[in-house]
């Protein structure tokens, strides 16, 4: 029989549990306490809450989670990451290279997924030469946020309007290239200015990834499937062969994916569309008049920076059936305040730097204000 002091223990301990879980996922620890609210003050049947989920959506972004977790167990993106960085010569062109690699692997493998990458290999050269990796950070956020905008697999955004837009993949990557081009240039002539022309020296980096070639070759292989099957709306089928076959063969790449995304992504679209479904929000947004491009735009790049372009997409779909303005918007909205997006957040976690947050903001807001410009101007010119 447990004494009064033990049941005591047992719930400090269990408050302590909670408490660390909230710190290690804020967003997923304020989605609950929302739809508790809600569910306090606007109830709606348990049984009727996964009607509001995207499960379309969600299923592409299982798929996705689990082959780009196959591709980077393989060891194939650090292995490529060393071995571009090795002729290099300067500052500027190692900062050059690395927003390159960042935004291409952004498109391909996700944000989130690239940063995992270039992140610590910036660390590990560092610890072979003096790099400024405060400012490396900045830039490297802004990259994977750039570059991930060209296609429906760069962020979780872009792979909910893919879906709910009912759009080619050649379609989305063709209407968010104007905009894609146009933020890299602007990143690379900053980047010019922001970093020297000095020397570096490389050469004594002899790390000697190990990479799985079978391993990454299926993966490779069942990317481009999936992507095809996700294209033809068939993501459900896709994911039951991706996931069957590595819990079969590789079943790490299913155990060690992000679990806690997944259930965030499926709390956001129950929490943000009953919340665009009360009374007075609803009456408010259809007051600024989504239905125009312009309008729309402005407000997913303005929304984004109070509630990150994620969430922002999702509540600003209920309002209107424009995608590419929306899309245009939310990417736009991912820089200027850090929580724009997600990605900013993990740069600076992986990066382990103190006194980033001033700099940082000093870069990503005037680059929002002249990046919402010229938003504006593309989607209403081309």
């Amino acid at each position: 029989m447990p004494t009064a002091e033990d049941v005591r223990a047992t719930r400090a301990s269990l408050a302590r549990r909670i408490v660390s879980f909230a710190l290690n996922e804020p967003v997923l620890a304020i989605l609950v306490i929302v739809l508790a609210v809600l569910q306090c003050t606007h109830a709606q049947p348990w049984l009727a809450l996964p009607r509001l989920v995207d499960w379309p959506t969600v299923l592409t972004l299982a798929g996705l989670l689990m082959l780009t977790k196959a591709i980077e167990l393989s060891g194939l993106l650090m292995w490529l990451a060393h071995r571009v960085v090795h002729h290099v010569r300067s500052e500027r062109a190692l900062a050059c290279l690395l927003i390159g690699l960042a935004a291409v692997l952004s498109m391909l493998v996700t944000n989130d997924v690239a940063l995992f990458v270039v992140i610590p290999l910036v660390l590990s050269l560092h610890a072979l030469t003096p790099l400024p990796v405060k400012r490396l950070t900045i830039f490297l956020a802004l990259a994977v946020n750039a570059g991930s905008i060209l296609t429906p697999l760069g962020n979780p955004q872009n792979l909910f309007l893919w879906q709910v837009g009912g759009i080619s993949f050649g379609r989305f990557v063709w209407a968010l290239a104007p905009l894609c081009a146009t933020l890299m240039a602007m990143l690379y002539a900053l980047a010019y200015f922001a970093f020297r022309a000095k020397p570096l020296d490389l050469s004594k980096d002899a790390s000697r990834e190990r990479v799985d070639r079978a391993f990454a070759g299926v993966a490779a292989v069942l990317f481009v499937a999936f992507v095809l099957l996700a294209d033809s709306h068939h993501a459900g089928i896709g994911l039951i062969g991706v996931a069957g076959g590595f819990l079969l063969w590789r079943r790490d790449a299913v155990l060690k994916i992000d679990w806690a995304l997944l259930l965030i992504f499926v709390l956001m679209f129950i929490v943000l569309r009953s919340v665009a479904a009360l009374p007075w929000v609803h009456a408010t947004v259809e007051q600024l008049g989504l239905h125009t491009a312009l309008r729309a735009y402005v407000a997913g790049a303005v929304l984004s920076q109070g509630i990150s372009n994620v969430p922002a997409a999702i509540m600003l779909a209920q309002f209107t059936n424009d995608w590419r303005a929306l899309a245009f918007g939310v990417s736009v909205g991912g820089f200027g305040i850090a929580i724009g997006s997600l990605a900013n957040l993990i740069a600076v976690r992986l990066s382990k730097t103190r006194g980033v947050w001033l700099p940082f903001h000093l870069v990503s807001i005037p680059f929002w204000l002249v990046a919402g410009v010229l938003g504006g101007w593309l989607l209403t010119h081309l």
